[in-house]
Formats: structure tokens, C-alpha cells, sequence
């Protein structure tokens, strides 16, 4: 197993090189590395990795989701933080919506298995859209009215309503008793709790590396097995009180960005580092999940289903963004910025097939779900990465840098800084 890690490591920094040679995002090959020696084409990676393989997606999105938490400042949520809620909400549901009509019309499902694949389809990847998003910010473009930093928060909340969602889409369909009024106040409640949870958390970290001042690899990693723990609670506490983990990892940054800024900046960029390596086992291990008969037998269907979905999800957008400062080409860049698939879809995916095999059930549907689900990752990861960065660079302005921007860029830069 760890030679096939190594093997990850290096074939995955070359493809990294070759598709960004081809001005194509550099992940788009570490996915196709993870498709190819995956059990679905050459079933090159030991089975022991693939086990492992939800672990370390895990770990990586824990990493994804810390760095957000360390470039969203109070201002800037001050600035967005209504329009960020509209986004995480609305387009998901819109998508839900219009991808559980047309999997009833087009693949005659019941009503109820077509909302369990709209709730597969409609979450959008943060392991795509959080680093692009990053790069813009430490660009500067689109930061004068908070674009980038608008897109990560709210696609970063989308996911775990979207997630809510379908577990309790999954219980009725199985026959499990699920009461919707409380389903339905899972979301904020769960939100709000993780918030209260991360924020907590994150006093007693700054306040501990006061008292001790580790250097700042072992903030990292503190951190960083910190916002694990809170996973688990969040899964200690499943059934009982609703709380989500990843947004308290969000949150646990947030408030020492608020508290120690120059802490948090060191720890942001340690962060960028560690990303490098935990890109490589998300996308490869995201690929590995991939079966191609499943995308094939998907066809067509498959993506009529997948394009109007993201058809309703652009309309949600843009209806969100009424009245907002932005321009119509901004407007279409953040349309563009919420239809990226990947992580949440090979996470959740294959449950409707699970729970309906573990209940007895006929599966067709789960197949179908499973086969969409795949479909959807390699048609909008890498065309919605790749369209991200192209427009992007050409309708996002640069605003001027500030003080605190020279400071942080000359902290990442320095190869030094208090190892």
C-alpha cells in the first residue's frame, strides 16, 4: 500500500505538470490517474488503499475546508454574509428540484428516487471550487467586492445541506420513520451548532498557543487533528443532536483569524503546503472511486438530467445576485463557480445502492443514481475547473493590495517562516 501511495505521489505531480503545460487544471489529471489505475481499468491500487480511501478524502476536505476558514475575515462576512446564505441554499434546491422531474420523466422513477438523485447531483465540489477561489484571493481579483470569498463560504454550506438533505431522503425511501419537521430544522440547527462549537474550539487554540507558542508546523498539525476530533463528535452525536463538524473546522479558523491575524496567516500558509500532497490523494482517490461501465451505461439520459439541473441551479444563482453589486459578466462567473462536481458526489453516491442492498430492495435505481452520480463528476469537474480559471482571469479586476496582503504574500513566500 505504501508503494502505491509513492506511485500516487509521482504520477499525480506529473500529470499535475503536463495538463498545467496545457493550461488545463492541474487536478484534472490526478483524477484521470486515480480512473486509470483504479479497479474499474487496470485495478492497479492495492485493496487495503481503496478501504482507506473515504478516510483520506476526508482528511483532504478537512484541509480544504480549514484554509476557507482562514481567509473568510469578519468584514468581508459582514460584506456578504446574506447573499451567502441565499447561495448556500437556493441553487442547491433549485437543482434538487428540476433533477428530481426529470429523473421521474426521463428514467420513470418514482418521485422519491428521483429526489434522492437530485440530492446526489445538486452539492458543488469544494475540493474544486475552494483552491481556485483561493487563488483568487491571493490575486486580489474579484476582492474589491468579495466574489472569491463569497463562492467558498456558501458553496461550503451548500454541501452540508445538501448532505442533511439526502439522509433523511434515504431513511424515508428505506422505510425508516423520519420525522421531517425535525429534518427540516437539522440544517440551521446543525449550522449554528457547528458554528458555536468550531468558534469555541478555535478561543481555546489561540489561547493555548499563547500560553506555549509552538512553532508554527505544530500549530498546523494541532489544528488540523483538532477539526478530525470535531468530525467525530459530529458522528458521536448523530442521532441525537445535529451538528456539523465541517463547519466548525470553518469556524475554528475564522475565529483565530478575528483574534491572532499574523497567527493565522502562518498557519494558512502551512496549510497551501500540506494541500499540495492532499490534492493529489483527494483527486486520485476520487478517480479510483470512478467506474466507467457505470458512466457509460449513464449516457445520454445521463447528461440531459445532469445539464438541466445545472440549468436550475444557474437560475438560483442568479437569482440570489438580483440587486447585487456585481456585473453580468461577475453574475455568470459565479454561475459558473457553483456548478463543479466531485467530492459530495463520490462521497454519497453509492449510499442509495447500500442502503437499498442492505434492506432487501430492488436496486435498479441505486445503479441508475450511482451511474449519474459518477457521470456528473467527469463532465463538470474538469469543464467547470477549467471554465472557473478561464473566466475568471479575464472578468475579474484586481483590486489594489493592501498592507496586510504584502505581509501575507511575503510570509508564504519565505520558505523560513518559523518552521
Amino acid at each position: 500500500m505504501a508503494l502505491n501511495v509513492a506511485e500516487l505521489i509521482v504520477l499525480g505531480l506529473l500529470a499535475d505538470w503536463v495538463f498545467r503545460r496545457c493550461s488545463v487544471p492541474g487536478f484534472i489529471g490526478m483524477l484521470l490517474v486515480g480512473v486509470l489505475l483504479g479497479p474499474s481499468v487496470l485495478g492497479y491500487l492495492h485493496p487495503d488503499l481503496l478501504a482507506i480511501g473515504p478516510d483520506l478524502r476526508t482528511i483532504a476536505l478537512v484541509v480544504i475546508l480549514l484554509r476557507v476558514g482562514f481567509e473568510l475575515s469578519r468584514k468581508v462576512l459582514h460584506r456578504v454574509g446574506g447573499r451567502v446564505l441565499l447561495l448556500a441554499f437556493l441553487p442547491a434546491t433549485f437543482e434538487m428540484i428540476v433533477v428530481t422531474l426529470m429523473g421521474s420523466w426521463l428514467l420513470g422513477m418514482t418521485w422519491l428516487e428521483s429526489a434522492m438523485l437530485g440530492s446526489v447531483i445538486a452539492a458543488v465540489s469544494p475540493a474544486v471550487v475552494v483552491p481556485l477561489m483561493i487563488r483568487f484571493v491571493k490575486q486580489r481579483k474579484g476582492a474589491e467586492k468579495d466574489i472569491p470569498s463569497m463562492v467558498m463560504a456558501a458553496g461550503s454550506v451548500d454541501d452540508i445541506f445538501v448532505i442533511v438533505v439526502h439522509s433523511a431522503l434515504v431513511g424515508l425511501y428505506i422505510g425508516h420513520q423520519v420525522n421531517v419537521v425535525w429534518q427540516a430544522l437539522a440544517v440551521p440547527v446543525s449550522l449554528c451548532l457547528g458554528a458555536v462549537v468550531g468558534m469555541l474550539v478555535g478561543v481555546g487554540l489561540y489561547r493555548l498557543f499563547d500560553r506555549f507558542n509552538p512553532r508554527a508546523t505544530k500549530r498546523v498539525l494541532i489544528v488540523l487533528a483538532t477539526s478530525i476530533f470535531l468530525l467525530r463528535l459530529q458522528d458521536l452525536l448523530e442521532g441525537h443532536l445535529p451538528m456539523a463538524g465541517l463547519v466548525s473546522a470553518m469556524a475554528l479558523g475564522f475565529v483565530i483569524l478575528e483574534r491572532r491575524e499574523h497567527m493565522a496567516h502562518e498557519i494558512s500558509a502551512k496549510l497551501a503546503r500540506i494541500w499540495v500532497f492532499a490534492e493529489i490523494l483527494l483527486f486520485s482517490m476520487v478517480g479510483a472511486q470512478v467506474n466507467v461501465r457505470l458512466v457509460w451505461q449513464a449516457g445520454l439520459v445521463g447528461l440531459a438530467i445532469i445539464a438541466t439541473g445545472l440549468i436550475g441551479r444557474s437560475c438560483g444563482v442568479l437569482l440570489c445576485l438580483i440587486r447585487s453589486r456585481l456585473n453580468l459578466k461577475e453574475r455568470l462567473f459565479v454561475v459558473f463557480a457553483f456548478c463543479p462536481k466531485a467530492t459530495v458526489q463520490a462521497a454519497i453516491g453509492a449510499s442509495p445502492l447500500v442502503a437499498m442492498r442492505a434492506a432487501g430492495m430492488e436496486t435498479g435505481a441505486g445503479e441508475t443514481i450511482l451511474a449519474i452520480a459518477v457521470l456528473s463528476i467527469l463532465v463538470t469537474a474538469p469543464l467547470g475547473a477549467w471554465i472557473i480559471r478561464f473566466w475568471g482571469d479575464r472578468v475579474l479586476e484586481v483590486a489594489p493590495e493592501t498592507d496586510t496582503d504584502a505581509r501575507e504574500a511575503a510570509l508564504e513566500s519565505d520558505p523560513e517562516d518559523q518552521n
